[in-house]
C-alpha cells in the first residue's frame, strides 16, 4: 500500500451563504421584520378592533425599517459599511464630544476668553 499524499489547503469558506438573494443573515432582519408587522397587524385588528388601513399602517415601519436597513445598508456592501457610515456622519473631521480636542472657533467674540484658556 503506497503512503497517502498529505497537501495543505485553505478550507476556509469565505462566503457567509446566501438565502433568499441576501448575503449572510441579512434576510433574518426582514423575515423578523414580517413576523413582526404581520403580528402587529393581528393584534390591533383582531383583539383590539382597529381598523385594518389604520394597522397596516401602525405596522409599516416594522418591516420597513428592517427592509430598508438590509437593501440600502448592508445589501451588496463591504463588511462594516453601515457602521463606517453612521461613524462618518456622528464624528465627522474636527468634531469630538472631548472639550480639549475640539478646534477652535475662526470667529471668536471680543472680549471673551475661549474654553480652553480658561481651563489652563
Amino acid at each position: 500500500m503506497s503512503e497517502l499524499r498529505v497537501t495543505d489547503t485553505n478550507s476556509v469558506n469565505d462566503s457567509k451563504g446566501r438565502a433568499f438573494g441576501l448575503e449572510g443573515n441579512d434576510f433574518l432582519y426582514v423575515i423578523g421584520g414580517i413576523v413582526g408587522a404581520l403580528g402587529c397587524v393581528l393584534l390591533m385588528h383582531v383583539l383590539l378592533g382597529v381598523g385594518m388601513v389604520v394597522a397596516l399602517l401602525f405596522s409599516a415601519p416594522l418591516l420597513l425599517v428592517p427592509l430598508a436597513w438590509v437593501l440600502l445598508l448592508r445589501h451588496n456592501k463591504p463588511e462594516g459599511y453601515a457602521e463606517d457610515l453612521f461613524d462618518h456622519l456622528v464624528n465627522r473631521e474636527g468634531w469630538t464630544f472631548a472639550p480639549r480636542l475640539q478646534p477652535a472657533p475662526i470667529l471668536r467674540p471680543s472680549g471673551k476668553e475661549s474654553h480652553a484658556q480658561r481651563r489652563s
